[in-house]
């Protein structure tokens, strides 16, 4: 009988000694959100500030934890980070120009990690080890497989308030090269507050949702408010690329339970999971919900296999031709274009799928219309005019797809703040887009 146990204690390591063996010009990679090891990657920064190690790079998606080469520029050259989305800590350190960006689609971040990246180390948070020999990687699998493929070592950092996903990616001892015990307390989001803009652009979307449709919601106060007006539906699925709060809300109000689903009926999909503590309850030990890598559940084919897919995805702007900007301003990255494209895509595939870009009609106190003539320049174009469905704010829906140029045109014109409808048609009228 194999002796786990023994295997565990000889490669348990402080973080400092993984640190000790990272050499000048590793590539690190970490997943999404909790499933990041600060301690070990904060061990590889004092190292970095104490010694000549340099040229380290690590890679990431939704930097969770607050990492000292996004703070400041002095541990420029010798730790870098680069992100697979831009968020957090990772959006200041690219306007300061110390991090650098990889731009994607999210469900092909797999296809990359295998095609152009060969890994010194992969770094992934995990579950206490079971009698098996397993650990669970918890509430994320996005691209960890592929990582898993390409590192050349595996070191882990064991919490015991990480969930043990029993329908996710799971890691064996032997697989690994070191591990670190770290429990904490796993980072939680805030829970977003719902104004009344977002209850209403929640109400509108519902009133087009039916019962025993497939849902895909993102984060924020506009998708809370979606699960909020949802939760007097009936039958409804869940295939998502992140699984959030509101979801679980909806599960155990009942109006999910995943019956009338065309592929894995019965079950939750998601590829990772963030925001409180009630999500991570909710995965532990839990064969409902599958967390499967992205490269499948952010597939469109994959999507659109479920009918009535309806997918709730944001926006900074949008133009009159119907283009969505999600993730800069002007050339100022925010964010990547993460699964956005994915699930339009995918709902629009579906039999009676849609897709909703949802967002405030105005910003900056009502000063600025999110509904432009053109895109502020160097503004980068996520879903294409060709691609976009619905448009919604607070002031009714636009559906594009399909429809004219003037139609989009006059329909935005309806949906945009009052304050600005006049400029808007007059801007329309002098390029000849609004007949």
């Amino acid at each position: 009988m194999n002796d786990y146990k023994a295997l565990y204690a000889r490669k348990k390591l402080t973080a400092d000694e993984v640190a000790a063996r990272v050499e000048n010009g590793w590539l690190i990679g970490m997943d999404a959100a909790i499933g990041q090891t600060p301690a070990i990657i904060d061990a590889i920064c004092r190292r970095a500030e104490s010694s000549s190690l340099s040229g380290v790079r690590v890679q990431m998606l939704l930097d969770t934890y607050p990492y000292a080469f996004f703070a400041d520029d002095h541990l420029s050259g010798r730790v870098t980070g680069e992100s697979w989305f831009a968020s957090g800590g990772a959006r200041k350190a690219l306007a300061a120009g110390i991090a650098d960006y990889i731009p994607n689609y999210y469900r092909d971040c797999p296809r990359h990690i295998r095609a152009n990246y060969e890994y010194d180390a992969f770094c992934v948070s995990v579950s206490p080890m079971d009698k098996h020999g397993y650990f669970s990687l918890g509430t994320v699998s996005s691209y960890s497989p592929a990582m898993i493929d390409k590192a050349k070592h595996i070191f882990v950092e064991v919490n015991e308030n990480t969930p043990r996903a029993v329908c996710g990616t799971q890691l064996h001892i032997s697989q690994i090269d070191g591990l670190v015990e770290n429990t904490f307390d796993l980072p939680t989001l805030p829970a977003p507050t719902l104004d009344e803009v977002s209850i209403t652009i929640g109400n509108l979307i519902a009133e087009l949702i039916p019962d025993g449709a497939c849902i895909q919601l993102g984060i924020g106060a506009i998708p809370d408010a979606v699960g909020m007006a949802l939760k007097s539906k009936h039958d409804l699925g869940i295939h998502t690329e992140m699984f959030t709060s509101s979801m679980v809300d909806l599960i155990e109000c009942g109006a999910v339970n995943n019956s009338r689903k065309q592929i894995h009926r019965g079950k939750s999909v998601t590829t990772f999971a963030f925001g409180s503590k009630a999500i991570n309850d909710y995965i532990d030990d839990n064969p409902a919900i599958e967390i499967l890598p992205v490269d499948y559940v952010n597939n469109p084919e994959v999507i659109c296999q479920n009918d009535n897919m309806i997918s709730i995805n944001a926006a900074l702007e949008v133009d009159l031709f119907g283009q969505v900007c999600a993730e800069s301003i002007g050339t100022k990255i925010m964010s990547g274009s993460g699964g956005q494209v994915d699930y339009v895509r995918g709902a629009c595939q579906s039999k009676g799928g849609k897709s909703f870009i949802a967002f405030s009609s105005t910003a900056k106190g009502g000063t600025i219309s999110k509904i432009k003539p053109v895109l502020t320049p160097g503004a980068v174009v996520t879903t294409s005019k060709n691609d976009v469905d619905y448009i919604v704010t607070e002031y009714g829906i636009a559906h594009l797809r399909g429809q004219t140029l003037s139609s989009r045109v006059s329909q935005l014109i309806a949906i945009a703040h009052p304050d600005f409808r006049d400029e808007l048609r007059f801007e329309a009228k002098k390029r000849g887009i609004l007949i």
